[in-house]
């Protein structure tokens, strides 16, 4: 199995990085791919994003990456993207869009309603609900009905851990979690597809779901 996978997008290239790989491995593997690519295309500038999966890289393993690069002015990375949100990535974002933050326990027949985004670090129980206009990064736990985009924006979407929701809704469209089988992850993304679906990805998707949003808060790294 390769440490590192070179791809086509719509967007550029990706470079993913096996997460189940050593870092050692990875590096390894991206020193020689860097090389071939130079050799090949020795004057095309490539913009590249490199995607490290559910592998939450440091800062001594971000900067080991950006040195090789530094050795080939025509290859350039784009960011460094895991499926894994973090506490100072959340805090990050509510400080670049003024990000609602609740710690509010919802209990059953209970509905907190909110205008524009929210961070939950609260419990929703079975039973309540959850309402805002924008989006919802989900760092608590959820058991009742969530909703964006209320009451009827599909360009909003959910963050975050919703396997054990009752319900998700944006905007209009809404899902019965039960029936999705939803994985307990972090790295969850809910959001309305171009069919006016709700779908799910993961958080290094979000460039491709929502491009202007990623690019409003500079990725996620």
């Amino acid at each position: 199995m390769k440490a590192v996978s070179l791809k086509g997008t719509k967007n550029g290239y990706e470079l993913v990085l096996d997460e189940a790989a050593s870092f050692t491995d990875s590096i390894a593997e991206l020193t020689d791919l860097l090389a071939k690519l130079d050799h090949d295309y020795p004057t095309k500038r490539m913009h590249l994003d490199i995607i490290t999966g559910n592998r939450l890289l440091n800062d001594a393993q971000r900067d080991e990456i950006h040195r090789l690069f530094a050795n080939y002015k025509h290859l350039l990375i784009n960011g460094i993207s895991s499926n894994v949100i973090t506490i100072a990535e959340a805090k990050r974002i509510r400080e670049s869009e003024n990000v609602h933050v609740i710690y509010q326990t919802i209990r059953n027949g209970q509905e907190f309603t909110v205008t524009g985004d929210v961070l939950f670090l609260g419990t929703i129980h079975e039973g309540g609900k959850l309402v805002t206009s924008g989006n919802i990064y989900v760092l608590g736990s959820v058991h009742g009905v969530i909703q964006a985009g209320a009451p009827n924006s599909e360009d909003k979407f959910i963050v975050g851990d919703l396997h054990t929701a009752q319900q998700i809704r944006i905007g209009e469209q809404f899902d019965i979690v039960a029936d999705k089988q939803i994985k307990g992850s972090f790295q969850n993304v809910a959001y309305v597809n171009n069919l006016h679906i709700l779908d799910y990805g993961k958080i290094g998707e979000l460039k491709q779901i929502n491009p202007k949003f990623y690019n409003r808060i500079g990725g996620v790294q």
